[in-house]
């Protein structure tokens, strides 16, 4: 028997991106580099509350599992500000305080070490007046700031000046603020300019980008559910980071945050952004399918649910795409007539039976997935004969 061997898993050079990053200053957010200089990193914010701090770390550490980057708490009362420094402390990833209204709380945020502060000018009472302040007690603890700008939220002199919240209003009440601070040579902050509307999300990007080398955290406020949301988000970052804009995200869903930061994990992967993991390649829904595709993605999903190893699996059920499709995928089956043919690296290694499809391409994952650990970051080989 003749044996053959294959490599597995990314390519030797970089995958191809759209576009170069968008050249911007770098900060940094705790341990996180933000900026042209460092990966795109994915956010999100706990739904608990923050004075239950026990509650609150164990959704921190639900998010750090799932492969969140920085998370942000909401600080709305003094109870909140109180339990600050232990999440800020026990949190195993960098924390933001989200301040909004009450001045005080961002004082309160850097004194009890978090990694950033969300100020939201637009709602903080006399903001202006204060940011020397801010800016020195930024500085002194080496926090750095996100200038959140927010549709809904914008200052009534803006508003009053263009009417609604335009890109250009947006923009505007975010390049005074920035101003502000640079004035008072503060210059580790970031910017959003956030809205519920993609269209008008991405050219306020779009025009912050051009006005400045802040670097920027991208965001559809109030995006919706999760289904509606992840298409908003998917939409208006996919734009935005194909031309290089963005630096961190959050995809902002009516969903638990986990979920948002899976979405925002498969967007930077989608475009190249991001490693890739599992990928599960299947067939939509098609009338030359000869078994049932959508029962078989679904079952190889949740059975490789957590594999963490850069694996594409093609899951096919028709004689015309299936063996192309399979054959291009690490490992991949192309099913008919009541039977699939199992490939690895465009090999067939195998046939068997429709029912036995599902648990013969876990196992071969998993065989794969071990041989990629053993090895410890080298060229995975398996033998195929």
């Amino acid at each position: 028997m003749t044996v053959m061997t294959v490599g597995l898993g990314m390519p030797a050079l970089p995958p191809p991106v759209l576009a170069p990053r968008r050249k911007t200053r770098q900060i940094k957010v705790g341990s996180v580099g933000v900026g042209s200089e460092s990966p795109i990193s994915v956010q999100s914010m706990t739904t608990t509350l923050t004075s239950d701090v026990n509650s609150t770390l164990q959704q921190i550490a639900e998010l750090t599992a799932s492969g969140c980057d920085i998370v942000r708490v909401a600080c709305p009362s003094q109870d909140d500000a109180d339990a600050l420094p232990a999440i800020a402390q026990k949190s195993q990833i960098p924390v933001i305080a989200d301040i909004h209204f009450q001045p005080k709380y961002v004082f309160a945020a850097i004194d009890a070490g978090c990694a950033a502060v969300r100020v939201n000018p637009g709602n903080i009472r006399k903001f202006d007046d204060q940011v020397k302040e801010i800016a020195k007690a930024a500085k002194d603890r080496g926090t750095s700031i996100r200038i959140g700008v927010n549709a809904g939220s914008l200052d009534k002199r803006i508003l009053d000046k263009y009417g609604k919240a335009t890109p250009e209003a947006l923009v505007e009440s975010a390049v005074w603020e920035a101003s502000l601070f640079e004035e008072h040579d503060f210059h580790d902050f970031k910017i959003s300019v956030k809205h519920n509307d993609p269209v008008v999300m991405v050219r306020a990007y779009e025009l912050l980008a051009e006005a400045g080398d802040w670097p920027l955290h991208l965001g559809v406020t109030e995006a919706g559910p999760a289904f509606q949301g992840t298409i908003k988000s998917a939409v208006a970052f996919g734009h935005l980071l194909s031309k290089g804009i963005g630096d961190t995200i959050r995809v902002s869903l009516s969903a638990p945050p986990v979920e948002e930061v899976k979405v925002g994990i498969q967007i930077l992967e989608s475009l190249n952004l991001k490693p890739r993991r599992l990928e599960i390649v299947s067939c939509p829904s098609c009338g030359r399918a000869q078994v049932d595709v959508y029962k078989l993605a679904e079952e190889v999903t949740a059975g490789l649910e957590g594999m963490e190893v850069p694996l594409r699996v093609a899951v096919m059920g028709c004689v015309v795409n299936g063996p192309g499709e399979a054959r291009e995928a690490d490992l991949g089956v192309a099913s008919g007539n009541g039977k699939g043919q199992i490939f690895v690296k465009g090999e067939v290694i195998k046939t068997v039976p429709e029912s036995q499809i599902v648990e013969t391409l876990i196992e071969e994952a998993m065989r794969i997935a071990e041989g990629m650990e053993a090895l410890d970051g080298g060229e995975p080989v398996v033998s195929v004969g």
